[in-house]
């Protein structure tokens, strides 16, 4: 049997495992798996600024194509800890990524030893295992059941801790008869299936909510197949967001009370029936569940038990993967089609497609300083179909989801639950790296993009280019917008008379220059018309240069975006776009390079 250092079977199962990228931060305690790394290559490692850098670009990496599980490395005591924000984001949104980490070694672990923290402790709560490896000979068991149980039901992170003599002791390993564990996932009945498929038939008004377990399932070609035969419209939550293109004539658009179109709330608010799939009932999506669940049937799929009826009792819930529910309903739709006992949904789907042409929100603004709507609009004509968006919070992120057009799964790469401030660079890099070859479009307000904006000279290191849009008002948007409520505007201003660029007027950091210090290349855009030709000039520049190019905004200093505390109150501070044929944003986005 070949024997080899337990850091180098752990590399080894990386590689069998389908791991091809590392992001991390090497360290005293991490050095022999960096040296396994070293060694025996297969393995191409990011070096970010920032632990949780790091962790933010697994989990990129991991949404960017189904089947990849970003991996996380660091040493011990902070680098852990640091990995926490990234373990509890990819937690919340079910997203698998596997943190690695140094530690002390065994015999010291109570001595309060330099660095030593019960990592495995901390991040238990957040992971589906996180385990301290004190024998060797436990590193092959380990990392196997890591990827297992990332795989198998909900997916979700995993914390594999390794003291540094663990590391550097000899283990017995084949790594050419190593095989993965098989992956479980629940899958529907046939039974389930009909009894949902009866509800579903009884009502007038059916609605679908398609949730980020479609997306983790690869399930959007079988959820746009099962619409069209049910003639039943669709509702993408924001983890679920290109599911079904935003184009098409079935796409009600999204509900609730930020990340929520119009014409979405108007569509769930006439709807008697809603069936979710691979979603979790978020409460941005619901509101207040009276108004929600009021005078409507909820049929609810979802691949965790635990998640039914979680939030609220679905008048009938099956555990299943979204793709096997998904697969189930597509062939049972068929036979009920074939046999012509499908009702017709014609009118309802027009209906919703109506309010979808017509309850639309401006964006045509020419105002300097610029409307934040104009720059969503723009950015619809400048990016085309295979366009994929990243973001994580703030007013951008809201009315980004609110204007934007989606057109496929994978494509809005968004930190949903957690939505921690700094994701989106670290993030955008993450994905460029899973797709070398994509536009990769980040979002960021200015607080967002000043939060770790440090991992921007990793992607000019590394040549990994992308364009980073950031909407600079100068202050923490949503928060100030939420102070309303307490007569306030407190603590929230991030202007300032930067005394080395006092053309800036006040609005204090200078993320040109800053950009431009990191090794990346900058615009600035200070009036509308000029928005389109930044964006044309940061998609070349990005392929001249292979670098991040951020395109800054300079936009009003206050706008509120529309939002409230019910799906029927949603506040709107702005005109709206009564049109007949569809408005300058999501309905109809501009061809954009392929």
């Amino acid at each position: 049997m070949p024997r080899m250092t337990a850091a180098q079977v752990a590399v080894e199962i990386l590689k069998r495992e389908g791991t091809r990228h590392v992001f991390g931060v090497p360290g005293a305690a991490i050095n022999p798996f960096y040296a396994a790394m070293r060694r025996d290559g297969g393995l191409t490692h990011v070096l970010a600024r920032h632990v949780e850098g790091a962790s933010h670009m697994a989990e990129g990496y991991t949404r960017a194509r189904a089947g990849n599980i970003g991996v996380c490395v660091g040493t011990s005591g902070p680098a852990g800890t640091d990995m926490i924000t990234g373990i509890y984001s990819a937690a919340a949104d079910s997203v698998p990524i596997l943190c690695v980490t140094g530690q002390a070694p065994v015999a010291r672990l109570h001595k309060e030893d330099f660095q030593a923290v019960d990592i495995a402790a901390v991040a238990r709560p957040l992971t589906k295992m996180a385990m301290t490896v004190l024998e060797p000979a436990q590193v092959p068991g380990a990392f196997q059941q890591a990827f297992h149980l990332m795989r198998s039901g909900r997916p979700g992170p995993v914390l594999i801790d390794l003291p540094v003599d663990v590391q550097q002791a000899e283990i017995p390993f084949d790594p050419d008869t190593y095989q993965p564990l098989p992956v479980h996932r629940p899958a529907a009945g046939r039974a389930q299936i009909e009894r949902a498929l009866d509800l579903l038939g009884a009502a007038r008004r059916p609605l679908i909510v398609a949730g980020g377990g479609v997306v983790n399932a690869d399930a959007a070609e079988q959820l746009v197949e099962f619409a069209e035969l049910t003639g039943v419209p669709v509702v993408p939550t924001l983890m679920g967001w290109g599911t079904i293109p935003d184009d098409h004539p079935l796409c009600a658009g999204m509900v609730g009370l930020q990340t929520s179109h119009r014409h979405g709330n108007a569509s769930m608010l006439a709807a008697d029936f809603v069936l979710g799939v691979g979603n979790r009932w978020a409460n941005r999506h619901t509101g207040g569940l009276d108004v929600y669940t009021r005078d409507r049937t909820f049929v609810h799929v979802d691949i965790e038990p635990t998640q039914i009826g979680r939030v609220f009792a679905p008048d009938y819930g099956i555990v299943s993967d979204a793709g096997a529910a998904l697969d189930l309903f597509v062939e049972a739709a068929r036979e009920r089609k074939a046999a012509g006992t499908l009702p017709d949904r014609t009118r309802w789907a027009v209906e919703c497609a109506h309010r979808k042409a017509t309850m639309l929100r401006r964006t045509h603004y020419t105002d300097v300083p610029i409307k934040p709507q104009r720059v969503y609009q723009e950015m619809n004509r400048a990016f085309g179909r295979d366009t994929r968006y990243v973001s994580t919070i703030g007013l951008s992120q809201i009315q980004a989801a609110q204007l934007l057009a989606v057109h496929r799964p994978r494509h809005w790469i968004n930190a949903g639950q957690a939505g921690p401030l700094g994701w989106t660079v670290p993030a955008a890099l993450g994905v460029a790296t899973a797709d070398p070859d994509a536009t990769v479009v980040a979002l960021s307000g200015d607080y967002d993009f000043q939060f770790m904006i440090e991992e921007l000279a990793v992607g000019a290191q590394f040549r990994i280019p992308y364009i980073h849009v950031v909407v600079n008002n100068a202050y923490l948007g949503l928060i100030r917008q939420a102070q309303r409520a307490f007569d306030m505007d407190y603590c929230v201003q991030l202007s300032f008379d930067n005394v080395n660029a006092p053309e800036l007027g006040g609005y204090g950091v200078d993320h040109v220059k800053v950009a431009e210090g990191l090794g990346c290349k900058a615009i600035r855009v200070v009036e509308p018309e000029l928005i389109r030709p930044a964006l044309d000039q940061a998609r070349e520049l990005a392929a001249e240069y292979r670098v991040p190019v951020v395109v800054e905004v300079v936009l009003e200093r206050v706008t509120n975006v529309p939002m409230g505390l019910e799906i029927d109150a949603v506040e709107e501070f702005e005109e709206f776009e009564e049109f007949e044929a569809p408005a300058p944003r999501a309905v109809t986005p501009g061809p954009g390079p392929g």
